[in-house]
């Protein structure tokens, strides 16, 4: 028989979902990311988890609901409902200074705060983005587009290191 859920078990789901990694950027979870939008019990105590996409189309989308339903199963959640919510559109205001903090460690640049425009072509310089090994700004970027679609390979001209910076969302 399967366990009796209650409104106060999104706590422990929060707490699960907090424990499953990004499986592109496997430093942070899908919480620290900003993909878990809502954790809800429906009326019927069916566990509701809300998620976006970093960005329309992205290939670890079905491979992050697989695994959300598993850890949760894991922990005693059946029957989980996953909604893939596109509105409003994932941004990198979403993800955690803590997140941040792990991407920096990592080596990938983390997103410049509260951008103000998204479009590089209006900047003559383009976004001053740190590097994440040296701190430098002394950076240019090589490629729109890093080892994912939603990062952006850069170089830092200090310590010649390639690195990917989270784009503005």
């Amino acid at each position: 028989m399967d366990k009796k859920i209650e409104i106060s078990d999104t706590t422990l789901i929060w707490s699960v979902l907090e424990s499953i990694p990004d499986p592109e950027i496997p430093v942070l979870t899908i919480v620290d990311l900003g993909i878990v939008r809502n954790v809800a019990i429906s009326v019927s105590g069916i566990p509701e988890i809300t998620i976006t996409a970093t960005y329309t189309g992205c290939p670890a989308m079905d491979y992050i609901a697989a695994s959300v339903r598993m850890e949760l199963a894991a922990s005693g959640f059946t029957g989980v409902k996953i909604i893939n919510s596109i509105s409003p559109a994932w941004t990198t205001d979403w993800m955690s200074e803590e997140g941040k903090k792990k991407l920096k460690e990592y080596g990938i640049a983390p997103p410049n705060t509260k951008q103000q425009v998204c479009d590089q072509s209006l900047f003559a310089e383009g976004e001053a983005v740190q590097c994440p090994q040296c701190s430098s700004y002394n950076t240019y970027r090589i490629s729109e587009f890093g080892s994912t679609a939603c990062k952006a390979l850069y170089q830092c001209n200090d310590c010649k290191e390639p690195f990917d910076y989270f784009k503005c969302h």
